[in-house]
């Protein structure tokens, strides 16, 4: 059976729905953490914290205490929309001639391991928006800590990919095996250590993490095996609030993190899609498929070239976000052929991760991306902490010239990128998804399916799902040269046929197993009722009341 755009139609859940809260995320369990907080009182950004904290138990190999983030919020009192970047620098004893003389970034271990930010960011959400105490939004995490949790499926073939390292190590032995052998799908995994570490951030705030106690123990775990990290390297950290970006899309406002989040390049995307009828050529349609890829080109090649941390460089934002660049990528685009090599445009010079969204009855929204890079970050826990460190060291380049360099004290680039979408300046949308170069892919088409086709969020999140591959990140060319296009069996054959026929390289990847695992709450326009999906290609689930 097909739908009138070409698409094999599949059962999927309905959305969810409720009046007084909701909260999707990548794990059931984490999402009812965040109810838990709605239900006590709290509001939208009290929620995202009990839900992030909850996510660093119940799905580890994603995000954690150790990790990084980006936080954005709707405040309806104000009308206003903030943004936190939590994202922690290189060590300050992380030179490029360091790695170049040790045979490049590890993937694992001690040396992948950055600063982690994500905490304080939750500290200053919270500490601006926040409702109910610490000790109240991480209650539920803490039980799931101390109480156990039940593993599912994708967690324990997580884990059993990692068994090797696990086992190898006391600390990590201690929770995510059963005495060394595999915790299967079912058994109990607890990390009463984390538990602690919560009950005294709680406490004590910033401090104990990155000035006191837990910070002494996180350096010298990390001294112990020739790690990086200085009690300075946590000391001077501070996550800070930032001035969102954002673009006007057929009448909505579209707001996206500004760099060192990748989330320009959703926008850049956008504003091209925008000068094509994108409802004439249909949902999902080989048309419209290729329109979007050939945009993620055009805008991934303009991130190759200027994107990094905005601190270290001047980054042409205002004139890759302006309508007068779109037009001018937008003549680049061959709506009857895919372009293989793509060089950056010339703008007027002015992630394994999670993602989850929260809503409140007063008409907050949150999205939160927190990551630890890829599964399992460095597969490392910082001893009685509990905490399990990430390892981002390896999104750097060490190629000499290029944006995104090595450089000690500097913010890598982040694919991390969180949405939120206003009408006339009132909450309508918050979607996101994790993996990595994917995100704003995936966001791409969220977004072009409830804003352009009205889809609802469960629909949305649940349609055939396609992703575009370009040259791997240790490429120096300020271009993308990959015609692969990935798409799931779902998509009806006249689709996949129309795309061949303008050149993508097709590569079927089975009805599920396109990539993410996106979330997105819509805000009701008249009646204010809060509408739920999560992706059911993973764990997630939407929770609402």
């Amino acid at each position: 059976m097909q739908s009138p755009h070409g698409v094999t139609a599949s059962a999927f859940r309905p959305s969810v729905m409720g009046r007084n809260g909701m909260v999707t995320s990548g794990q059931a369990l984490a999402s009812q953490a965040g109810i838990q907080a709605l239900m006590g009182g709290g509001n939208a950004v009290d929620a995202a914290i009990a839900t992030a904290a909850a996510l660093g138990v119940v799905e580890p190999a994603g995000s954690g205490v150790g990790g990084d983030g980006f936080i954005l919020i709707y405040w309806a009192e104000t009308g206003e929309v903030s943004a936190v970047n939590a994202t922690g620098p290189a060590p300050g004893a992380a030179t490029r001639e360091r790695y170049l003389a040790d045979g490049g970034i590890p993937m694992k271990g001690i040396r992948s391991v950055s600063v982690p930010g994500l905490v304080d960011g939750w500290l200053l959400a919270h500490e601006r928006y926040g409702a109910l105490p610490l000790e109240e939004v991480f209650r539920p995490a803490i039980s799931l800590c101390e109480d156990g949790f039940p593993v599912s499926h994708l967690l324990a073939n997580g884990m059993q990919a990692e068994q090797e390292r696990f086992a190898a190590d006391p600390y990590t032995r201690a929770i995510y095996t059963d005495d060394g052998a595999p915790i299967c799908a079912g058994g109990l995994l607890r990390n009463r250590d984390l538990g602690t570490t919560l009950g005294k951030i709680a406490q004590d705030g910033r401090k104990t993490l990155y000035e006191g106690e837990l910070a002494r123990a996180i350096v010298e775990f990390s001294r112990a095996r020739d790690g990086l990290l200085t009690e300075e390297d946590l000391g001077n950290y501070h996550a800070h609030w930032a001035e969102p970006i954002h673009v006007n899309y057929r009448g909505y406002e579209v707001y996206e993190m500004p760099p060192n989040s990748s989330g320009h390049i959703l926008l850049q995307e956008l504003n091209v899609v925008e000068l094509f009828d994108l409802q004439s050529m249909g949902c999902n349609t080989a048309e419209s498929i290729h329109l979007m890829v050939e945009a993620k080109k055009l805008a991934f090649a303009d991130r190759e070239k200027y994107m990094a941390d905005p601190e270290w460089v001047d980054i042409p934002l205002e004139g890759m976000l302006s309508k007068a660049y779109a037009a001018q990528q937008a003549e680049r685009i061959d709506l009857k052929r895919a372009a293989f090599d793509v060089p950056a445009g010339g703008p007027e010079a002015h992630e394994d991760t999670t993602c989850f969204c929260t809503a409140d009855r007063a008409g907050n929204l949150v999205c939160i991306l927190q990551s630890i890079q890829s599964g399992f970050g460095s597969s490392l826990i910082a001893g009685e902490t509990g905490i399990l460190l990430n390892n981002r060291m390896t999104y750097w380049h060490l190629e000499e010239g290029h944006a995104n360099c090595l450089m000690p004290g500097k913010r890598v680039r982040h694919t991390m990128n969180p949405v939120i979408i206003t009408k006339y300046g009132k909450p309508l949308i918050t979607c996101g998804t994790p993996g990595a170069d994917t995100q704003v892919q995936t966001n791409l088409q969220l977004v072009t399916h409830m804003l352009d086709f009205g889809m609802t969020p469960q629909e949305a999140v649940a349609a055939p799902r396609w992703r575009s591959l370009q040259h791997p990140m240790e490429s120096t060319i300020p271009h993308v040269s990959s015609n692969n296009l990935q798409v799931e069996d779902r998509f009806a054959d006249a689709v996949r046929e129309g795309l061949a026929a303008r050149g993508h390289e097709l590569e079927l990847v089975g009805d599920w197993g396109g990539p993410g695992s996106a979330q997105a709450i819509m805000v009701h326009p008249e009646s204010g009722a809060l509408i739920g999906g999560s992706d059911p290609r993973r764990d997630g689930y939407a929770v609402g009341y």
